[in-house]
Order: structure tokens, then sequence, then C-alpha cells
């Protein structure tokens, strides 16, 4: 073919691009590069034979940038040289005790195992700092320079081709579970390394992927089929937060405010860092499908500064969590302010055990920690009983008027104006009425709530903005709409009728909550009582709006512990800064289906949910289906969630994550996420019980464990089907079947007699809407010896209050001098043992002797000694680092003191045997069973 070298004016040159089958024209003196000749020295173009679609290539316009030919080198000449020689040459350090398992040459993707924390000398203690989230850094193949990347099919043959160049066996550990007990601090490990292709990402960012506390998988190497996937017995889920709050030391999520949104024309994925430039950069091709896209011309102009800009320095191709502040196509209405309306419930049993007036005090004391940076937040109260009470508070005046409406069965709103008030204007009113809402009901002997009529004006108030509707609840709803009775029935409890408990009683809540969402109405649920409330039946609202429950049983705050906990977790949701009116979505790659969804929201088209309003830290399950063969090398999942900042901001916050992909089942187990499928369990084992039975429930968990214990062992040992002595998993996901059997034991779906409705539902509600951060603590609970800490303990380190090194959860670590703390993340234990001796006790308590301790729900005072000092700041620590609002109380357990206390606390060493329920050695003995009994058959 000719090439048309001699026909270029001087100062022109033509290289001829493989890849797209073109010429490129490159200007020598600029570094120019464009697809046409220079038309006004009038060369035509010229191609050969297989270079299809010439009449379909773009004309680019000469105000169009373009890129020097060093800038595009990387994507137009980047063959296997451009390749890091780094890549797949690492290998890991084979922990300490794990089984060497090498299989043949395997997939191109590799992963280094899990790393064990080595243990320390004999006699030596190593330092622990508390298990906060770290920024796991999960870098894409690093460049010299920004490199477009390579087309998708160019990538996959370069990959087909590596296995001749001699890359290094792909190594797993296999680790045998019945001579590895839990290590505590394995579940501090970050998840299996992101291994994606060299140049998958344009940018170099140590940020370019997903942190696991914004999004994480159960398995970091997708499989290219599903019947790969269904080899492996793994679960394919996400687990996302996609609104998590930052602690100090977090980067702030990058805020972009460019009028045109960078999205894939087809598919709507948002411009991120695994896109690929094409044509000079003038164009973008989408990683999901494919498509190619205009590049914005204002994506390379600083619009702050008006000068152009770096395009490598924009946050949406360095940065996975992005924020866009979105134009006005993405608003059906201007962004509505946000809105609070307080329910009140001011009956006898609420006023008498102080319910009203720490609630009326706290929010009185968190009025500045609301959000209103724009003096647009509006709010209301309105109390009930068997009436509701609403308070008019007309501008100009600061005394309220009550209006009482007796008449439930027809709820109307007895005033149009001054109920919903501005809270700047308004606040030395909203204040007065805080003040007075204790003294008016203060005599109230009324029993008996309105709740369901309460929602229903509150509805009535809010519906035409939206926002949220808090209630705080201290007995059974028992009038009008909504109203419900005692079903509670202690013969059924452990049976199989008991899952009805954890059903809705009515469908009223769910309903309504329905019509909320619809309006964006989001209602959270503060609940009191001190006998049966149905938290099952009243959790709907929550779990349909996207709040969330919050429950106080037998709430008197004459204990100021009681007082303390419930204002400190109120407080912290009233200053939490909410996304309002949001509709969250997630993409993935050509071949990946989002399946299901476990969460609080309402799914209002196959794969839209309706978030009325997203509180901070609120983690969801997304499980997802392989429906094609995938060929690409790596995959991509964006979470985009729509939504208005509680400061008036329509904005869209986006979360990318991009995963290799792999044809070898070893890597699908070593990339296996024990955290990330722990999680996704808890929300299975809440939907199973729901639908199913709680024993089905428990089945269910128990038969997957099993499952993929017998697919590893079949595929990745020695033993294969046979019968074995031995108990087979992945290094990397050693930790979860003690996470399997907390999860049996804990509250939410445990076999028990004596576990009471309320209880076991608010436990559930726990179990499907707390963040991994949070939940695993939750199922495997963290056991501290205090009286033989290290020295550094309960001291300031490097990172914060140095926490003492965490015990395996057993009783057998249980010394009868000892001193210990057993926390979950919800309860605190500090457990004293009958011979602790005299000075111990009075060091921390304050007391002569053991005897004299009582046992209960308590407050640790400091005293004026180190070792009280250090448990105190240790206590304090725990209660302060992880996300979320909760205050765990504490209660102090004498070895020997009230039985119902000491087994709550036993209950929490779940490596012990309780009641029908087995020891973690008992438990992998039954595995053991079923897996060589299983062996042979047709799994």
């Amino acid at each position: 073919m000719a090439t048309p070298a001699q026909q270029l004016p001087q100062g022109w040159e033509a290289e001829w691009d493989a890849n797209n089958q073109r010429y490129l024209f490159i200007e020598t003196a600029t570094g120019r590069t464009q697809w046409e000749p220079p038309v006004d020295q009038g060369i035509q173009p010229q191609y050969s034979e297989n270079a299809p679609g010439a009449a379909e290539q773009p004309v680019h316009h000469g105000k169009r940038r373009q890129y020097a030919a060093g800038q595009t080198q990387a994507y137009y000449g980047g063959g296997e040289s451009s390749l890091d020689p780094g890549y797949l040459a690492g290998t890991a350090a084979q922990p300490g005790g794990a089984q060497l398992f090498t299989p043949g040459l395997v997939g191109e993707n590799q992963f280094a195992s899990q790393q064990t924390q080595a243990a320390p000398a004999p006699g030596q203690a190593p330092q622990y700092y508390a298990p906060t989230e770290p920024e796991y850094i999960n870098a894409p193949g690093f460049q010299q320079q920004p490199a477009y990347g390579q087309p998708v099919d160019n990538l996959a043959n370069q990959f087909g081709q590596m296995g001749l160049a001699g890359q290094k066996q792909f190594q797993l550990y296999t680790t045998n579970l019945l001579t590895s007990p839990p290590d505590p601090r394995d579940l501090h490990i970050p998840p299996p390394e992101i291994r994606l292709p060299p140049n998958a990402s344009v940018s170099p960012s140590p940020t370019a992927n997903a942190d696991p506390s914004y999004q994480r998988s159960t398995l970091n190497a997708i499989p290219t089929t599903s019947s790969l996937l269904g080899k492996a017995k793994i679960p394919l889920a996400l687990i996302l937060t996609p609104y998590r709050s930052l602690k100090e030391g977090d980067e702030p999520v990058p805020v972009i405010t460019d009028t045109v949104i960078a999205r894939c024309r087809r598919c709507r994925t948002y411009i991120n860092p695994y896109v690929q430039f094409i044509d000079g950069g003038n164009r973008w091709r989408c990683c999901m499908c494919n498509m190619t896209n205009e590049v914005p011309q204002l994506f390379d102009w600083d619009q702050v500064r008006n000068q152009p800009g770096d395009r490598w320095a924009r946050a949406e191709l360095n940065h996975s969590v992005v924020e866009f502040v979105a134009p006005t196509e993405y608003m059906v209405r201007p962004p509505q302010p946000a809105v609070y309306i307080f329910l009140i419930d001011v009956s006898n049993a609420a006023v008498s055990t102080g319910m009203v007036a720490t609630a009326t005090r706290t929010i009185k004391e968190n009025l500045d920690r609301i959000p209103d940076e724009d003096g647009r937040t509006k709010v209301a109260i309105i109390c009930f009983d068997v009436s509701l009470y609403f308070f008019s508070l007309p501008q100009g005046t600061t005394e309220p008027t009550m209006l009482v409406v007796s008449d439930i069965d027809d709820v109307f709103l007895p005033k149009p104006n001054d109920l919903l008030v501005n809270l700047a204007e308004s606040r030395e009113s909203v204040e007065n009425l805080l003040d007075k809402i204790g003294n008016m009901f203060q005599d109230n002997h009324i029993i008996g709530s309105a709740l369901g009529p309460a929602l229903q004006a509150g509805f009535k108030l809010m519906s035409p903005i939206g926002g949220k509707i808090m209630v705080l609840s201290s007995s059974l709803p028992s009038a009008g709409a909504g109203a419900l009775k005692n079903r509670e029935d202690p013969k059924i409890l452990g049976t199989s009728k008991e899952s009805g408990l954890l059903q809705a009683a009515v469908p009223f809540y769910k309903t309504f909550a329905i019509e909320c969402s619809r309006a964006q109405v989001s209602v959270d649920m503060f609940l009191f009582s001190a006998s049966y409330q149905d938290v099952a039946t009243l959790a709907c609202l929550p779990h349909y709006t996207s709040g969330q429950t919050y429950y106080y049983p037998a709430f008197n705050a004459v204990r100021s512990e009681d007082a303390i906990k419930f204002a400190h977790e109120f407080g912290e949701v009233l200053a939490m800064p909410i996304m309002l009116e949001a509709v969250m979505r997630v993409r993935a790659s050509r071949g990946l289906r989002m399946s299901s969804f476990h969460g609080n929201f309402f799914v209002r088209s196959t794969d839209l949910l309706a978030m009325p309003a997203v509180p901070q830290d609120q983690s969801y399950a997304i499980e997802i289906q392989i429906e094609e063969t995938i060929s690409t090398p790596f995959v991509v999942f964006q979470t985009a969630v729509l939504h208005t900042t509680c400061y008036g901001e329509r904005r869209i916050r986006v979360v990318t994550q991009a995963l290799p992909t792999t044809s070898s089942l070893s890597e699908v187990f070593a990339s296996a996420d024990q955290v990330a499928i722990a999680t996704f369990f808890a929300n299975k084992a809440v939907e199973r019980s729901l639908t199913h039975k709680l024993e089905d429930s428990r089945d269910f968990i128990h038969k997957t464990l099993i499952d993929i214990l017998i697919a590893y062992k079949t595929s990745m040992t020695s033993g294969g089907a046979g019968a074995s002595g031995q108990l087979a998993i992945s290094d990397n996901m050693k930790m979860l079947p003690v996470l399997v059997l907390g999860l049996l034991k804990n509250v939410g779906i445990r076999q028990s007699t004596q576990i009471p409705p309320d209880l076991r539902a608010y436990a559930q509600a726990l179990l499907t809407s707390m963040p991994s951060q949070l939940l695993i603590p939750y199922l495997y609970p963290t056991f501290y010896a205090l009286h033989n800490m290290p020295p550094e303990a309960g001291t300031i380190g490097e990172h914060g209050v140095v926490l003492p090194p965490p015990l395996p959860l057993t009783s057998e670590r249980l010394e009868r001098h000892g001193l210990y703390l057993i926390e979950d993340g919800q309860t605190m234990f500090l457990w004293v043992g009958r011979d602790a001796v005299e000075a111990l006790v009075r060091d921390v308590f304050d007391l002569p002797g053991y005897e004299t301790l009582r046992g209960g729900k308590t407050t640790l005072r400091v005293l004026d000694n180190p070792f009280s000092e250090r448990i105190n700041a240790i206590i304090q620590k725990i209660r302060e680092m992880r996300r979320g609002p909760y205050y765990p109380h504490l209660y102090i357990v004498k070895e020997d003191g009230e039985p119902p206390l000491r087994l709550w606390a036993l209950s929490a060493l779940i490596q012990d045997r309780a009641d029908v329920l087995p020891s973690y050695q008992q438990f992998l003995s039954t595995l053991r069973e079923k897996v060589n009994g299983a062996g042979g058959g047709g799994y």
C-alpha cells in the first residue's frame, strides 16, 4: 500500500496506527496529532483495503485540542513494552503454619494471598492500635506518564500472550482450620489486593480504586463465567456504604463543579479513571459498554482560574469517589431545604420514664448542630398520646399556641401555617416550646398511643417538601390507624412459628412507608418501651424509607447511663449531615447484572433504589449475577447516588471500583474478602428468616459455608473428593467460619427460647444496616485482658490511644484474679474475677474489695491513678473509634454475680459452647464431617 508520506507538506509526517487501522498525521514542530491530513494542501487521506470504517471517521475542527505524540504514545504505541515489568513479579511470603498449594500455570491476574501478621517473640507483647478503618491503597499499574490506556480487545490479546513470556506461577495458601485457631488480628488485615492490569487506569493515583470503606466486593477477582463462580460456591456481591462518615485525617470527597458532566451516551456511566481516551484525547471510550463519547470542551479548562487546565489533575480521573454538582437537568424541582418533624410520645409511660424531658433537652442542646448552613432548615414538633398536639409558632412572638386534635380517625392539620417554621427565624420560639413541653404534660395520666395518626399528621405537614420524621415512642401503638396488639407469646419462641413475630403484624406501616418514599419523607424510630412494642412492625418504616431504628428497652432517665446513651445517640443523629431525595443505581460492565438488593430503601424500578434521606454510615448489599462470559481483563462497578445535600445543593456522588477478571478457580478463592462475605451473609440471613423461617435462615448460612469448604477441598487440595483429616480453606478466608459461627449465635437469628421478639427484631435491623466496620465486632466481639495488658496500652501512641492485644473469644482465657473487657460495638462488659486483688478493685472502682462491688450498668469514674486513667481511655477509645452514632452501655459483671448478666456476657465469647449452641471446635468437627461426607456426592 502506498503511504501518503511523499505527499505531505514539509513539517508533517504520517504514522500508521494498527489499532485503529488508519493513519495518524503528526506535526513534527509541535507534536500535534490529527486523523486528517492537512486539507489545505489538498492531500486526500488514504486507507488500506483492510482499514474498515473509513467513511465513519469523525471530522475534527482545527479549534479542538490535540495532544502531542508523546502524550498519546501509551495509547497509540502501547505494545507489551508498556506493561509494568513488576506486574506479576510479587509473591507473598508464606504465612506461618500455612500449607503451600501451587497449581499449574493459571490466568494472568495474579493475587498475593493475605499476609498473616507474624507472631511476637515469646514474652514480647506487640503493640495493637484501635482497629480503625485504614485507607487501603489499591493502586492500579503505575506509569511514568499519564497514559490513555489500551483498547480492551488489544489488552485481552496482550494478556493472552503473556503466559508464553515466563510468567510466575500463582501461589495459593491453604490453612487447616483444625490446627489454626482464630486470631482476632486477622480481621484487621486489608482485603486481598486488587491486581489490575497495567494501564487499566489513566491515572497512577492510589485513590483511583474504591476504598473498602465505601465499596467492597466479596471477590476481588471476578470469574469470567457463571459456571466458574458456581464451582467456587462463593456468593458474588457488593457491600456499599456510599455516604461514609469522615473521621479526623480522612480525605474529603472531591467536589466537581463543571456545568457539563461527562457521561456515556449509551449506558450513562460517569467518566472515571478506567475510561480510555482516543482520537488524540478528543473522545473517550466507556469502560462499561465500549461506546465512544465526546470529551466536553470544558474538560481541559479551569473554570475557577479561567485558564487552560491540566486534564490529568482532574478529580474524576484520580479519585474513585467524587461528587458532581448537578446542573438543572438533574432536578425535578429546586433543591429542598432540610426539614425535621419531631413526633414525641407524651403518654404517661413516656413522661414518667423521663423520655420526654431527655428528648426535649437534647433537641434544644443540639439545635446549633442541626445542618442549617443556608438558613433554610425547617422544624415542627407534634406531640401525641391518644390525641394529637400541634404547636403554632407565629413569627414575631415567642409564645407557642397548642392546638389539640382528638379526632384521630380523620387526621387534619388544625392550621395551615406556623406549624412548620424556619429554624433560624423562629429559634427563640422553638427553644421556648422545648422548655415548656415537659411542664405541659408532666401530669399526663393518659395511657395509649396514636402513633399512626401522628405519622399521618407529620406526613401531611411535610409531604409538599419532604424530609425526616423523627419518632420518639414509649409504648405499643393502640389507637387509630396502625394500632397493634401484643402478640408476644413465650410458647412459640424457639418454634417454627417464631419467624411470624419478626414480620409486620399489619400492612399499615409498610403501605405508609411507600407513600413516604414517594413524597421524599424518611422516618427514624426511637423506641423506649419497657414492655412489648412490636419493633418488627415499626421497623418497617425506617426500612422502606432509608431511615434507622434505635431501641432503648426499659429506658429510664433516672439511670444516668440511660439518659447519656440516648442523648448522645439522638444528638449525633440530629447533627448528622444527610442526603435528601436520593436515588441510587449501580452499573456494571457488560455481562454482570444486579440481581437483588438488601438494606433500607424502596426498589422503585428494577435497579433504581429510592432513598428519601440517606443517613451516614448506612450499608447496603447487592447480589450480582454473571449473565454471559466476560472477555475483558477487568470489570468496573459504579455506584451513583443522586441527592440533595442538607445544605441545599443537588449533587451526584459516584463511587467507582475496578476489579480484574479471572478464569482460574484458585484466583477466585485467593481473592475472596471474608469481611465482605460475612456482611453479605448477615443480610441474607435476615432476609431468609423473614421469607422462610429462622431455622431455614441458619441452615442456609451453614450450608453455604459447607459448600465453600467442599468446593475448596475438591478443587484445591491433594485430598480431592476423599475423606480428609484436615479442614482446608484458603488463608484469606480462615476467619470466615468463626464469623459464620458468630452470626449463627447472634441475637438476630440465634436458636433460643429466651430471646424477646423485640430484641431479635432490633438485632436484625442492625445486621442489615450497619457497615462492615461496625458489623464485624457485632458478630465477633473484641476481648481484652486489662489486668496484665502491656504498659503502653491505654496511653497515647502514634495512632491515638493504644489498645491491648485482643484475645480469642473463649472463657479459657478468663483467670479468677483477672479484669477483662468484652465489647461488640453495642454493649461493653467489664468482667471482674472473683479473686481480683483489693488493689485492682480499689484502683478501678474506688472500693475496698470484690465483695463490695455491685454488678450492672454503670459509669466508670476516672480515679487519680494511672491504671484507672488507662482503662477509661480504652473505654473512651472504643466508644469513639468506629463510625456511627452508637454509644455502648458499660456493664460490670462479677464472676459469681447475677446469672442473667453473667450468661449475657459469656454469650459474647462465641468460641465457647452455650446452651444448645456448639463451641468453635465442635462447629469445625461438624463442618469436617459434612465436608467429608459430601466429598463423593454430587457437589
